[in-house]
């Protein structure tokens, strides 16, 4: 890693993802960096209240301060209390968990969630809020990639690769196979993707986009794919592609959205 700046923000995203806190050597071995300099580093982190330290087992763990950074910048930047209602809407009506990923620097990121699935099996993953999307894997990254071009797509999958550590065997394995998947995207409006993310998670995505068809982001319904099948999602697509239409109309409200249109 070429800077101190590199190495701290680089610390700071893998604590945010080991809640119960790690050792020095544990960050270390995990970033392949020299633990003196990573002691260091997290030093100086506690010093500015970004990292805490357990007393008891020395564990090094995120503070609150960065979180609440975070959720100062949506509330400040309205993407939150335009998209609320409309994702409760669609996670009461679709019974399963309710997304909206929004276009940051270049990548995909989970922003909103709304869970609408109250009893038995159900995909509530915790840890991806505010993580970047996988693009070829996940059903938000290909409705993404469909208001594209397939080179300017495909050229968007190379910085990522076509599969991550967790992807499942559903996930598109060559370039040829991603772009078939997305025509069917651009045919139909929405993406559908079944044990590509991970294993046993199923979801259907559609593109957001403004007035002048310039994508801001997506919007998902995702649930165990032992639930959620094929003719279940486009059961829902009328529903999912009517949240889409209403995000854009108003995401003028967003001073984050109006932003984002402006560029």
């Amino acid at each position: 890693m070429s800077s101190s700046l590199e190495r701290g923000l680089t610390i700071l995203d893998l604590l945010s993802r080991q809640p119960e806190g790690m050792a020095v050597g544990q960050v270390a071995s995990e970033l392949d960096l020299p633990p003196s300099g990573v002691h260091r580093m997290l030093k100086q982190l506690v010093d500015y209240g970004y990292v805490h330290q357990d007393g008891t087992k020395g564990a090094y763990m995120l503070g609150m301060k960065l979180p609440a950074l975070g959720l100062s910048f949506l509330a400040q930047s309205g993407i939150t209390d335009v998209a609320q209602p409309i994702l409760d809407r669609l996670a009461a009506q679709s019974r399963q968990l309710v997304r909206l990923s929004v276009i940051d620097g270049g990548n995909l990121v989970w922003v909103a969630v709304a869970q609408g699935a109250t009893t038995g099996l159900r995909y509530d993953p915790g840890r991806e809020q505010g993580a970047t999307a996988h693009l070829a894997s996940s059903a938000s990254g290909l409705a993404w990639l469909s208001t594209m071009s397939d080179e300017d797509a495909l050229m968007k999958v190379a910085q990522q690769g076509f599969v991550q550590d967790c992807s499942g065997p559903g996930a598109p394995g060559s370039a040829a196979d991603l772009i078939r998947r997305l025509e069917e995207t651009r045919g139909k409006g929405y993406a559908i993707s079944i044990d590509s993310f991970i294993p046993g998670m199923a979801a259907i995505a559609a593109p957001i986009r403004s007035a002048d068809s310039v994508a801001i982001g997506s919007i998902s319904v995702a649930g165990p794919s032992i639930l959620l099948d094929v003719a279940q999602m486009e059961a829902l697509a009328p529903a999912l592609l009517d949240a889409a239409r209403e995000m854009a109309h108003a995401a003028g409200a967003s001073v984050y959205f109006r932003r984002q249109l402006r560029g």
